[in-house]
């Protein structure tokens, strides 16, 4: 029997099982968090419907809703591309590989998440648009004139290096608790390592990598800031601009959003389509494969991670570290306070959404289920929804139905969950699937309750997940702009507003130290992703 058809035969036994397993009252709660977090989008649908159906449809027509749609599928394309590119060869390199310093390069590999994108796009135009400091320094050489760093590929490139981490978080935690024996078992039928990795490592990491494509695509749908900078138009930006115009028909920017929804949904098919079918793996989660020795590879492979961190770490901390040079007394007036809030909202944001999580991915990988499918589903929906749109809907909401939970720090962290939940639900669906039921199905055998058998064997083996879960919640949410801005209640300023007003303020120095103060704190959940491996031996 082909390994491949031994992997379908699992997965079609596990997810049999896991349909009894699953139970009824999984499938409500899933079902309960699904619609807890659809809030926001039920809101817009009402508000989109008291234009009128006429009205709508001249919208469709209205000047650059064209434009607006086509660059925003091109750009989507491109980011999810390079992600998968960047992302996955830096799983492999750091999880299966002789790497040197893995460790640290795996910390490295993390951290431009902890960059909001759009500093990294003040930072790339600083230091190389057409008056930045690499403009600067040719100049002397001779050369006037560089690339321009605007438009799409500008756009791209940032959010690339920016985003793959997506990838490269949840195709690791993918390739940590994926079961090596079966790589061992490909080598003794005499496959060569490169036939062992494209037959068996890939079928069991896809899951992980279309969770972190589909994480990379849905940001690079969501994002306002870098397009913005880098002067491209898409739907974020012009529902902003929609927004702030005079001269826009009413309803303009519901009907942007609800035309962003659509792509979205296109976006979750195609996730479905590739991932969902292809999650054929079961692994008992113990056993790593041995080490693939690089040999003389090994300096083109630090060359590669030396590029990446270079791109993504160097040049933003270079120039803020420039910014701070040039700051003067503006750096005194950063209150350690204001990291406190940040770190506090983030800290509850990404526990509520890793246990919100937990029942979803936990269903979605155990039925087959068209209550399963779309709970999982409705927890991205969210995600691609742009901050200041979300936080408009809550903001109706809270104002219309529940005032006393305008302006409170409970209805800034459910927006932060409902932008996030996705990063908790991919990375621990994807461990979950990696577990074979049958584990679980002997504890309650041996007398475990299913809460005792989730506990005692399930929840340790999904371990490596739910921390890379939270962890991305958690750094996310750090560096969230448009909902803190617009949900905050008065006085309660985090790191991103403060960021927000001093840049705002042209002082740029100012807007350095909180950057750089984010950077660190965000850096301290690397700990998770090193207590992660020392869990996985």
């Amino acid at each position: 029997m082909a390994t491949s058809e031994r992997l379908e035969r699992l997965k079609a036994a596990a997810v049999g099982d896991g349909d009894g397993a699953a139970g009824l009252g999984l499938a409500l709660v899933a079902a309960a968090v699904a619609a807890l977090v659809s809030l926001p989008l039920v809101v817009l649908f009402v508000r989109a419907s008291n234009y009128g159906l006429g009205h709508l449809l001249e919208l469709f027509t209205y000047s650059g809703s064209v434009t607006t749609l086509v660059n925003s599928l091109v750009l989507v394309f491109w980011v999810t591309l390079g992600c998968v590119l960047v992302g996955v060869p830096l799983a492999v390199l750091t999880v299966q590989t002789d790497l040197p310093g893995r460790r640290v390069w795996t910390i490295v590999a993390a951290l431009p998440l902890v960059v909001p994108s759009y500093i990294g796009a003040f930072t790339f135009v600083s230091a190389f648009g057409p008056r930045g400091d690499l403009a600067d320094a040719l100049a002397p050489l001779g050369i006037e004139r560089i690339p321009a760093i605007y438009g799409l590929h500008g756009t791209a490139l940032v959010l690339i290096l920016f985003t793959y981490p997506y990838v490269f978080l949840t195709t690791r935690a993918a390739l940590l608790s994926f079961d090596g024996t079966l790589v061992e078992a490909a080598r003794t039928l005499n496959h060569s390592r490169w036939e062992a990795f494209k037959r068996v490592t890939v079928p069991q990491i896809l899951p992980g990598v279309t969770a972190g494509a589909l994480l990379a695509a849905l940001y690079a749908l969501s994002d306002f800031g870098t397009p913005s900078i880098m002067r491209y138009q898409v739907f974020t930006q012009q529902i902003y601009v929609a927004q702030r115009s005079l001269g826009v028909p009413e309803g303009f920017p519901a009907l942007l959003s609800l035309q962003l929804l659509g792509v979205v949904a296109v976006v979750l098919a195609l996730e479905s389509h590739v991932g969902g079918d292809t999650a054929a793996y079961i692994s008992r989660g113990s056993r790593q494969p041995g080490r693939i020795e690089l040999g003389t590879w090994k300096w083109p492979a630090l060359a590669f991670c030396a590029a990446v961190a270079g791109l993504a770490l160097a040049v933003p901390l270079g120039v803020l570290v420039l910014w701070l040079d040039q700051a003067g007394e503006t750096i005194f007036t950063f209150e350690p306070e204001v990291a406190w809030n940040s770190v506090k909202v983030a800290v509850a944001a990404a526990l509520a959404a890793t246990l919100l999580a937990l029942p979803v991915a936990g269903y979605s990988a155990r039925s087959n289920s068209v209550v399963a499918t779309v709970a999982d589903r409705l927890t991205y929906v969210g995600y691609a929804v742009p901050g200041v749109v979300i936080g408009l809907a809550l903001i109706f909401f809270s104002t219309e139905f529940v005032t006393s939970l305008y302006q409170t720090v409970p209805l800034l962290v459910f927006a932060y969950v409902v932008r996030f939940l996705p990063q908790a639900v991919g990375t621990v669906r994807s461990s979950v699937l990696q577990v074979d039921p049958k584990l679980t199905e002997a504890a309650r055998t041996l007398g475990r309750s299913p809460t005792g058998a989730f506990r005692e064997v399930t929840l340790p083996l999904i371990a490596p997940g739910v921390a890379a879960g939270a962890a991305l919640v958690f750094l996310t949410t750090m560096k969230e702009l448009p909902a803190t801005l617009m949900l905050s209640p008065l006085g309660f300023e985090t790191l991103v507003s403060y960021i927000w007003l001093v840049r705002g303020a042209g002082s740029y120095g100012a807007a350095a130290v909180p950057a750089l103060v984010l950077v660190g704190v965000s850096a301290l959940s690397m700990v998770v992703i090193l207590a992660q491996e020392r869990y996985n031996g």
